[in-house]
């Protein structure tokens, strides 16, 4: 199985992944033998069934055809063998036709899936997402209605936000809601940059969106609704597809411009408090993108391996030419690539427990202490993951030389279909302000505390130098963290740090993990895989952490010539 290295590099993380003692004392079963079967079905599922479609899905795409949003060829075979096999409602409860299981283990799977097709994924991550949103926030009947046929496949979902002048800021949706008088609403306007919001795939689409519902400036006008495209005899629901976006990647994916005529909604949680109710289906789908992320930067990578222990170049002339994995500059690209991701796949799982611990535990102090460490590493998980495939698949293109750059070689669809990772969801830039203003600012950076806590009281790593990089680099984290709390109401010194100290904070998190994986990976031979990836990220380490240290707060100065670029 080509998946196998991958399948072990999870399997290890999984048996040492941070908090599972925690989460086994929540009533969470963790049996990791059953995991590790899990773990080789998705394999299969991934390498044997969704793999295939991917390149038809890439060189074809989606199409508009009599209204209606047609599929590529295999596409929906694919589907419904990820569907019967109950892949989509791994952490929903067995009476909703889940499985029960914990997201931890939801997202090693998501890995797998995403490695074979990231453009495939992005229709099931939404079915899930909103199912749970509405276990958690919709009447029962709606409920009992729409989560198990979510679960099953049956029927799907979208997130339906963004607006053509209303993407990040979400206060200034337009979109209207009315309502009917008899308990029930109707919705007019237009939605853009819809994932699957019209397909061939499901039987029927619900449309989880943010509408407004009363004259309340900001995001206090905004409700949430669920708006399917059909009603129960099958006719429209006044919800049309104008147009697939034309896109650098993710071609099997329809990016949708919606337009909703009167169409009928059902109201979700409080009217006026749409954004709060969402954020349960953001949360998840935002912890989706670290193993959408590190699944296709882990492909890029296997290739890249691989092309290197083949290609020859190089060497004494009199002499046959050397595999290029012998020189130095292939060698520290790769274990670069491999040590961010061992790195951004801890992060990943342990916010799976983090989060899950966070709903699950019973002390009011510990609920809220595990949802303000969810809160600080979410936005890090998401953006370094994102960042991470683009720049694995970029890397990738460098190994493979000349031949990356070309269609032969299926790194170069990697790369277009990595690009906008760190653009939805949040850009990059927008959790970096967010880290910044709310996480170290507004919450006076309780999260980023809990943190280093955790990370400094790991103990003895069992290599001297491994302990000291990463004590180096926590130290510089503490140290910015205080320069930056500085910068508050300073003008726009901490945005223009932001960043930088979004990517500081990452490296930290992502040293924390390579420690552990240097003290517990094993001696086997995926152990020995995964500790010479974190060695290499902790070697390199301290002097990242110290360079965006700088750049975090370097402040606003620097940012003065933009003006000589500005015409009146």
């Amino acid at each position: 199985m080509d998946y196998q290295p991958h399948c072990d590099a999870l399997a290890r993380h999984l048996e040492i992944a941070p908090f599972l003692e925690e989460l086994a004392a929540t009533g969470i079963e963790v049996d990791q033998e059953t995991w590790q079967q899990i773990l080789l079905e998705a394999a299969k599922l991934a390498e044997g069934v969704i793999a295939p479609v991917d390149r038809v899905m890439d060189e074809v795409g989606a199409k508009i055809v009599d209204g209606r949003v047609k599929t590529v060829p295999g596409h929906k075979e694919a589907w419904e063998q990820f569907a019967q096999g109950g892949w989509i409602g791994l952490p929903l409860p067995e009476e909703l036709g889940g499985m029960a299981l914990p997201l931890v283990l939801q997202n090693a799977c998501e890995e797998l899936f995403n490695r074979a097709s990231p453009a495939f994924s992005m229709l099931g991550t939404p079915g899930r997402t909103a199912a749970e949103m509405l276990v958690a926030s919709a009447p029962a009947e709606i409920a009992g209605e729409w989560v198990p046929r979510l679960v099953s496949g049956e029927w799907g979902a979208t997130i339906c936000i963004s607006e053509p002048d209303a993407g990040s800021d979400v206060g200034r949706i337009r979109i209207r809601a009315v309502s009917d008088g008899a308990g029930g609403w109707r919705i007019t306007g237009e939605k853009c940059w819809i994932s699957f919001g019209d397909h061939d795939l499901t039987q029927r689409i619900g449309h989880c969106m943010l509408a407004r519902s009363n004259e309340q400036p900001g995001v206090r006008g905004l409700s949430l609704f669920l708006v399917p495209d059909s009603i129960e005899d099958g006719t429209r629901n006044g919800a049309f597809v104008r147009r697939i976006e034309e896109k650098l990647g993710l071609h099997g994916s329809p990016t949708c411009v919606m337009g909703y005529e009167d169409a009928q909604g059902t109201l979700i949680g409080p009217e006026g408090r749409g954004l709060q109710t969402l954020f349960h289906m953001m949360l998840r789908m935002r912890l989706s993108c670290g193993p959408q992320g590190i699944g296709v930067a882990a492909n890029a990578f296997d290739r890249a391996l691989r092309y290197a222990g083949e290609r020859r170049q190089g060497g004494a002339p009199t002499d046959k030419p050397v595999l290029i994995r012998e020189h130095a500059d292939v060698q520290r690209m790769l274990l670069g690539m491999a040590g961010r991701i061992e790195a951004a796949r801890g992060v990943s799982l342990a916010c799976g427990n983090i989060l899950q611990l966070s709903e699950r535990a019973e002390d009011p102090a510990e609920k809220a202490r595990w949802a303000s460490l969810a809160q600080f590493l979410l936005p890090i998980a998401k953006d370094m993951s994102a960042r991470l495939a683009f720049d694995c698949a970029s890397e990738a293109v460098q190994v493979f030389g000349g031949a990356g750059y070309t269609r032969e070689w299926p790194v170069e669809q990697t790369l277009r279909d990595a690009r906008v990772f760190a653009v939805f969801e949040g850009t990059s830039g927008i959790q970096a302000i967010d880290m910044v203003h709310r996480r170290l600012w507004r919450e006076k950076g309780e999260g980023l505390g809990h943190f280093l806590a955790i990370a400094r009281g790991e103990g003895d790593l069992g290599d001297t130098e491994a302990a000291a990089q990463l004590g180096a680099s926590l130290d510089t984290l503490e140290a910015v963290a205080a320069q930056m709390a500085q910068m508050e109401g300073s003008g726009r010194d901490g945005d223009a740090g932001a960043l930088a100290f979004l990517d500081l904070c990452g490296a930290c998190v992502g040293g924390w993990i390579a420690g552990r994986l240097v003290r517990d990976a094993g001696e086997d031979p995926a152990g020995a895989r995964l500790k010479a990836a974190a060695r290499f990220y902790l070697a390199e380490l301290p002097a990242r952490t110290e360079a965006l240290g700088r750049l975090a707060t370097l402040g606003e100065r620097r940012l003065e010539g933009f003006a000589a670029f500005v015409e009146d």
